[in-house]
């Protein structure tokens, strides 16, 4: 049987061919639709999202050790995030198979940076595979599982946004029974006090050199010869690029990435007159073959910002002077064919929130998720934007050295709040910080398309799941100033946050408006403007709602007046309460005469 499916898609067939009985992850993009098709499609396979990457990372490890195959699946920041169980689970070793997926995004199409994680294999000592289709990205998984038993090491399956979200033919294989494994007691192994941790860092020092072997034998590695005197070292999506400009160059291509080939690797070089390392991100490879003490060159003609594309790897080989022009169709980018800037949806809950703070000047620190798009023109209501849950601590340590008179606030949203933001509210609390934190609840991880969340009530595989209160759990850390908050009501929100920004010790505010698209789209009746009572004062464009347009109209200026698009407006009635002249009313109030 064969299917046109994603990376993302793939893997998760791939988990159900290789026998995996446990997965979970925290929703990041661009990996979240490996677990959602999972849980889509493969009730077989228990699925989880975590409160956060670290906590999936750990429950990945407490399956593995129990006996049975354990996927967990992060974007590349999300590791950051799993850190430490990576770094110990390398010398621990596994029971049962275990792979984590390191989704990276070169580009950062939906990320605060680009870090190419296969640096923290190498870093972690532990192998990783890398795709350069879906079929493979299904292959390869399959195979970590099978090397990640056989070297009693955790594997990460290294991916990138377009491995993910690009789609193949995909030809299936029948499911196949993993090694039946049962926990067993061994302290020795897996509890890592210092004396049991020195063995086992000498226990993963001989398992790498028992990978660089196993590195020079592999089929993973895979050596074209075109009988050409260029040779192109490269891996993952970036060798789908270098054989579409140059097909007939001969191609080392890596897909078991740590640790390298040498000696292959050498062969490869002494056999040519010039061989260049085409890959994205980092200089991973090339470092590496230069550490060797062999001649390569790849960074000087890419460069190692951004994502690679057919015709940067063009204009890249013809710098280094092995190819001529080379006719490459070009794709505009998506700003030429889409020309909109991110925006909040119309009716987005975070809007009015976003214009109090504004009004009140007040410092913000920020926070991932939507509502970082505060940040943009014309709300201009948001100064930090780190890591998930840094808004908290960010707001502590401005305010414990600023002491700024109008207050510092922390805006967080409900997933995020869960993921990490609670220790930075145990921290304001135990320092008594003078900070305000808004919890934006819209009672999803809208971000990444909806998921659920421990205050959603619903499980990834769509069962009841007890809510837990946020108003409860931040009641119980010791918050005495608390309030509820109905963001589509301006005044509202500038009154409550102007009062909870005067007084001492942290205050917390919540927002109580779910997302407009989740689980569906909320539409009310929309709003229409009275171009008659218009007077063109752009109050409602500084709204920055999508359905807010300019007019052919204008005023005696020349400026134009608005015009709502019905289609996109949800009676929010945010720009409404904005419109001085009362210009903005409910479609069904509006009577020409």
């Amino acid at each position: 049987m064969k299917a046109l499916l994603s990376g993302n898609e793939a893997v998760a067939r791939g988990s159900l061919e290789a026998g995996v009985k446990l997965a979970v992850g925290y929703p990041g993009t661009p990996s979240t639709e490996i677990l959602e098709t999972l849980a889509a499609v493969c009730p077989s396979i228990y699925s989880q999202w975590s409160p956060n990457e670290k906590v999936a990372f750990e429950v990945g490890i407490g399956a593995s050790i129990g006996g049975a195959r354990a996927l967990v699946t992060m974007k590349h920041v999300g590791l950051n995030v799993a850190a430490d169980p990576f770094m110990t689970f390398a010398y621990t070793g596994v029971n049962a198979g275990f792979v984590v997926v390191s989704a990276d995004d070169p580009e950062m199409h939906s990320s605060q940076n680009e870090q190419d994680n296969r640096i923290f294999a190498r870093f972690a000592g532990v192998p990783f595979l890398e795709p350069s289709d879906s079929q493979e990205s299904k292959d390869m998984l399959i195979r970590a599982f099978e090397l990640s038993e056989e070297f009693d090491t955790p594997v990460m399956l290294h991916m990138t946004t377009r491995i993910s979200h690009s789609k193949c033919v995909v030809e299936f294989q029948d499911p196949k029974e993993p090694p039946a494994l049962k926990f067993v007691k061994n302290p020795q192994k897996y509890v890592m006090i210092p004396s049991n941790a020195r063995v086992r860092h000498a226990v993963l020092e001989e398992r790498l050199a028992r990978l660089k072997d196993f590195a020079e034998q592999t089929d993973l590695n895979v050596l074209e010869n075109n009988g050409s005197d260029i040779g192109i070292i490269t891996g993952g999506v970036a060798y789908n690029y270098a054989k579409e400009v140059a097909p007939d160059f001969d191609y080392l291509k890596i897909g078991f990435g740590y640790p390298l080939p040498r000696k292959k690797i050498e062969e490869f070089i002494k056999n040519h007159k010039q061989v260049i390392v085409v890959e994205e991100l980092e200089p991973f490879i090339e470092d590496q073959i230069k550490v060797f003490g062999l001649k390569v060159s790849g960074k000087e003609y890419f460069g190692n910002l951004g994502e690679y594309s057919p015709q940067r790897v063009a204009a890249g080989l013809k710098k280094a002077g092995v190819i001529g022009e080379v006719a490459v169709a070009e794709i505009p980018p998506v700003e030429a064919m889409f020309p909109r800037p991110p925006v909040l949806c119309p009716g987005c809950p975070h809007r009015a929130v976003f214009l109090a703070l504004r009004k009140l000047k007040v410092a913000v620190t920020g926070d991932i998720g939507c509502y970082t798009l505060g940040v943009l023109k014309p709300l201009n209501a948001m100064d930090t934007c780190i890591c998930m849950g840094a808004s908290i601590g960010n707001a502590i340590g401005m305010e414990k050295v600023e002491g700024s008179e109008k207050g510092t606030v922390a805006v967080i949203g409900d997933s995020t709040f869960f993921h990490s933001g609670i220790t930075g509210l145990v921290d304001a609390v135990y320092n008594q910080s003078n900070v305000t934190v808004i919890i934006l609840d819209n009672s999803a991880t809208a971000m990444t398309g909806g998921q659920q969340h421990p205050a959603t009530g619903k499980t990834l595989m769509g069962k009841d799941a007890p809510i837990i209160s946020i108003e409860k759990l931040v009641t119980s850390l010791g918050i005495k100033n608390y309030r509820d908050l109905d963001p589509y009501d301006y005044d509202a929100c500038v009154k409550a946050i102007k009062e909870e920004i005067s007084k001492p010790g942290p205050s917390v505010i919540v927002t109580n408006r779910p997302c407009v698209l989740m689980p569906k789209r909320i539409m009310d009746e929309p709003y229409v403007v009275d171009s008659e009572l218009c007077n063109g004062c752009a109050a409602c464009f500084a709204v920055s709602c999508p359905a807010i347009q300019a007019s052919d109209e204008t005023n005696e200026k020349g400026k134009p007046k608005a015009i709502i698009d019905e289609t996109q407006c949800t009676g929010c009635t945010v720009c409404a309460q904005r419109c001085p002249e009362e210009a903005i009313i409910l479609k069904s109030l509006f009577v020409k005469a």
